[in-house]
């Protein structure tokens, strides 16, 4: 792997992305564990490509989530639930990813669903530019049900122990001394861990991967390019 600043990192990136050339918008997956630094990678990528003059939009999969009654039917604390039971693909396909698309009509949704009121979200369209970048963050990007969407997939590495230290530290800082940290290491060991690990085992992420990024450490990331 490469190693260098996150700006270089973010460099490479960018010039992948400006390398794809479509008729229609280019769809990036970001991909990786939770506490990965998906979504910080892709915020930092939208600055760059936005100030080439890019239109991004940006996305995430948390916005694309069942209710809870569903996510959690198997337990709160089941992996299986967690890959399977999550994330709502069909509605993910049928408002974002197809019609930004080959042939589709670039009129897209960024969400359908309000994770604070746990309600579905029926949002006005937005059209998106012939020209636009779509970065969308979150888990489980690159399984069957979506790996043929992306023009890019970026994969975020961290070794799985280092996603429970972020996640105990995140989740502390946002909710205070009212954070249960043994309730998120639980989380992290019996639901998000293994579910990691049961994707990796079914769908083999990174045999899909156009880049992987290796995050461990955040200001000297390293980073592999595999052209398709």
């Amino acid at each position: 792997m490469d190693r260098g600043t996150r700006g270089e990192l973010m460099g490479q990136l960018a010039g992948a992305i400006g390398a794809v050339t479509t008729a229609h918008p280019v769809r990036v997956a970001v991909d990786g564990p939770p506490a990965a630094g998906k979504t910080t990678l892709a915020d930092e990528l939208a600055v760059v490509l936005r100030a080439q003059g890019r239109e991004v939009i940006r996305a995430t999969v948390d916005d694309f989530l069942f209710p809870r009654a569903q996510r959690y039917r198997r337990g709160r604390y089941s992996a299986e639930a967690c890959y399977f039971d999550a994330h709502d693909h069909v509605s993910l396909r049928r408002v974002l990813l197809d019609p930004l698309g080959p042939g589709g009509h670039r009129r897209f949704q960024h969400s359908v669903y309000d994770k604070d009121t746990d309600r579905a979200l029926s949002l006005p369209p937005t059209t998106a530019p012939a020209n636009a970048v779509l970065l969308f963050d979150g888990v489980f990007l690159l399984r069957p049900e979506l790996v043929d969407r992306w023009e890019l997939r970026i994969l975020v590495s961290v070794p799985f122990e280092q996603t429970v230290g972020r996640a105990r530290d995140r989740d502390t800082a946002q909710a205070g001394p009212s954070a249960d940290a043994a309730d998120v290491e639980r989380s992290w060991r019996e639901r998000y861990i293994p579910a990691q690990r049961l994707y990796a085992a079914t769908a083999h992420p990174a045999d899909h991967a156009d880049f992987i990024v290796d995050n461990a450490q955040l200001r000297r990331p390293a980073w592999e390019a595999r052209p398709r």
